[in-house]
């Protein structure tokens, strides 16, 4: 492979703000909820490239055969890797697929394929195109991608800052993260935060039924929330983490008198015996899965006395997206009043105007 760009690229980053700016010059794009994907062609060779540096190719091959037919010979392109379910972008089908035993990719290739969303161009042919301002990076994209390719899509994007903020609200039942912010005149800065992102975020009152030790031994590490449903049960929904050395030690000075018999009666006692870890799916504090090999995820169980706020952005599958922020104890909320019901519904968006695959059949 021999590109204007080569591999490995640090993609682009973006910085996050709590309103939508509104500046002269400034673009807008949806931000999705899949996996930051750079797409190097070179002729018949094809690479998927990670935010990491970790090749994706070998978990969709079905990609690599699509895009052979939906960009030029040579070229590079940022995007996002999805997959579209029923109710919108499905993001642990996504993490499914990175499977390390090839007949299950091939599966799963099959079962569930994986879609790519185009939003910038780094290099087409012999040019590198990374100095140019990223509004003719957009219109040289819009010149070369083949979007009437199935699950090949070009992202929408707006200089309209009111169409910004009516994304920001309507597609996120629809697994969308925000909105991401960028300048029309801005270059491609490898691994440089020059973009902006609105995101969702809301807060909760959660359950402390647990925490784990800092890895390097000095406090807290993270609090182990959870929410009852209907029936009673406590969920594990996630984990609000973060803290500075010092709040660490003192979240451990502030949990210690909760520890004594704290695994009598706990919901969550079971939770190293094989057959209760298969019953809960493996998501029970401590399980382990091949997202988690090599981790420490022993726990140190609490008893159900405590209540946290914590700030998330979304839950998805019962549980928060991404790790939640400590925003204080609440000493006056009973645990048993730490209900899923508290959560805001954002009713699913129909994805038929973006996704040919999110159509009915």
């Amino acid at each position: 492979m021999q590109l204007p760009v080569m591999p490995p690229v640090r993609p682009m980053l973006a910085t996050l703000v709590r309103e939508l700016p509104r500046e002269p010059g400034l673009y807008y794009e949806p931000k999705w909820d899949g996996f930051r994907c750079v797409v190097f062609r070179d002729g018949d060779e094809i690479e998927l490239g990670s935010r990491n540096d970790r090749p994706l190719t070998r978990y969709f091959p079905e990609l690599v055969t699509l895009l052979g037919e939906a960009l030029p010979p040579r070229c590079v392109v940022d995007g996002e890797i999805v997959i579209v379910g029923e109710g919108g972008l499905d993001f642990d089908a996504l993490q499914q697929r990175l499977h390390p035993a090839a007949s299950r990719v091939r599966k799963l290739a099959a079962e569930t394929p994986a879609g790519f969303v185009a939003f910038d161009l780094l290099a087409l042919g012999d040019e590198d195109l990374t100095e140019e301002p990223f509004s003719r990076r957009r219109a040289r994209l819009e010149d070369i991608l083949d979007t009437a390719q199935a699950r090949v899509h070009l992202t929408p994007l707006t200089g309209d800052a009111d169409v910004a903020e009516d994304w920001f609200t309507r597609f996120e039942g629809a697994g969308f993260d925000g909105v991401m912010v960028k300048a029309g005149d801005g270059p491609y800065r490898q691994d440089k935060r020059t973009m902006r992102k609105v995101k969702h975020e809301r807060t909760a009152d959660c359950v402390v039924a647990g925490f784990r030790w800092h890895k390097d031994g000095e406090g807290v590490g993270s609090l182990l929330l959870g929410l009852y449903d209907e029936a009673g049960t406590l969920h594990h929904v996630g984990v609000a983490s973060s803290f500075t050395a010092a709040r660490r030690r003192e979240l451990a000075d502030e949990l210690e008198p909760l520890r004594p018999g704290a695994l009598d009666g706990h919901p969550w006692r079971d939770w190293a015996d094989p057959a209760a870890q298969a019953a809960h799916g493996g998501r029970m504090p401590g399980g382990q899965s091949r997202w988690s090999a090599g981790k420490d995820l022993s726990w140190e169980p609490l008893r159900i006395e405590r209540v946290a706020e914590v700030r998330y952005e979304h839950l998805q599958a019962g549980r928060f997206r991404h790790g939640g922020r400590l925003v204080r104890f609440r000493p006056d909320r009973d645990p048993a009043s730490c209900t899923y019901a508290q959560l805001e519904e954002v009713p699913p968006t129909e994805l038929t105007a973006l996704f040919d695959e999110a159509a009915p059949a």
